[in-house]
């Protein structure tokens, strides 16, 4: 079967009945577990081996999963071992929910719903959660966007998060799952306990931002912009016409809005060097460069560098900075924290804490979108390229 139609086929399984919709979730995925401990929560469950034999799971009746060559060895308390090429483990009553203990170690503070697959993969266990969607795209919210903040901001982060989800969802196709649970994809660290959380992942059910064309858009966020987000195409190599440049006078109050850092004058000037300036550095103040509005490119003289670069090279926490050379030290004034590109978290907040609607917070951030039901959505092709999100 073509890859294009097997993700026809995942796609129609999502969109038919976005209230029912499932997301297939790897779990743990930075890590390489060789052994987990499945524990009931809340509910109960049946061990499915794929060989027709079914065990019921209940609270304090724990199930130890061990990867053993290229096979499972599943543990059930007071009963046998089996092997197994897969199994899963699937909630019977609606209400369902586990928690994980990997390699010995204690439990990390985080549960799960719905379902676990597991399967080995090289030195590894490959765990799957099967998840309803919302309780995903709320577990989300949580893990992006923290906690304590109004109702509207949680709704316009649940929105966002819900687009790039549904933008994605082939991305990790052929490794039998949609997203994982790290940056690479979306953070995940298990539901949310929080009610306000779920209130603002159910109230927006099922919506996401669409461009002039109904397809779905790049939901890039980032965490402070430093009073002016980034046009994408000085940040990334293509350039979408949502993404462009935004005077954002909402999140100048924050503690991370402006930062400084200080670089020895001698390390500067080696730096500068090895990038390939070639001019005089007698009078240090050639490397004054003044940023009121954000730029694409530091400027020494006839010297230039991408400040995407540089933010890179000095691990700097945005490319928004300016460059004064003080005796023997180069200090750089900053502002914002992140890449810059699209939504930004703390000016969506203060929004939100003015009164703002998640509408009004998405159109002023990202331009010429407008928010559908997902089953609105255009599906251009298979296969999508990788975002930053930080």
């Amino acid at each position: 079967m073509s890859r294009l139609k097997i993700l026809f086929i995942l796609l129609l399984t999502v969109f038919c009945s976005v209230g029912s919709a499932q997301v297939k979730i790897r779990i743990f995925a930075n890590q390489s577990p060789e052994s987990a401990v499945f524990s009931v929560r809340e509910g109960t469950y049946k061990l499915n081996l794929f060989k027709g034999e079914l065990l019921s799971i209940i609270k304090n009746d724990p199930v130890v999963i061990t990867k053993f060559n290229e096979k499972l060895i599943v543990k059930k308390r007071n009963s046998d071992s089996y092997i197994c090429d897969s199994m899963i483990l699937t909630g019977i009553t609606g209400n369902d929910s586990f928690t994980l203990m990997m390699n010995g170690k204690s439990p990390v503070r985080q549960y799960y719903s719905g379902d676990l697959q597991c399967f080995p993969d090289l030195a590894t266990l490959v765990l799957i959660n099967i998840s309803d969607v919302e309780k995903y795209i709320a577990g989300v919210v949580k893990a992006e966007g923290g906690t304590g903040k109004r109702l509207e901001y949680f709704k316009t982060q649940a929105i966002i998060a819900r687009t790039y989800m549904y933008k994605y969802l082939d991305k990790h196709l052929a490794d039998r799952y949609n997203v994982c649970d790290n940056t690479h994809c979306q953070a995940f660290n298990g539901l949310s306990d929080d009610t306000l959380l779920n209130k603002a992942a159910m109230e927006t059910r099922g919506l996401v931002i669409l461009d002039r064309d109904s397809t779905l858009i790049i939901s890039a966020f980032h965490s402070n912009c430093g009073g002016q987000t980034s046009s994408s195409d000085d940040v990334w190599i293509a350039g979408q016409s949502y993404l462009k440049s935004v005077v954002d006078p909402y999140c100048t109050f924050s503690r991370i809005a402006t930062w400084q850092k200080s670089i020895p004058l001698t390390e500067w000037i080696k730096y500068i060097r090895k990038s390939g300036y070639t001019g005089k550095d007698e009078d240090p103040s050639v490397f004054n460069f003044k940023q009121e509005s954000r730029l694409t490119d530091y400027k020494a003289g006839s010297f230039s560098l991408p400040l995407t670069t540089m933010r890179s090279d000095l691990n700097l926490r945005s490319t928004f900075f300016s460059v004064f050379v003080n005796g023997d030290s180069v200090i750089l004034k900053g502002r914002g924290y992140g890449h810059g590109v699209g939504l930004c978290q703390e000016g969506a907040m203060e929004m939100a804490a003015k009164g703002f609607s998640y509408r009004q917070i998405v159109s002023f951030y990202y331009s010429g979108v407008f928010i559908s039901d997902i089953k609105n959505a255009v599906i251009l092709q298979a296969g999508s390229p990788t975002v930053v999100r930080k």
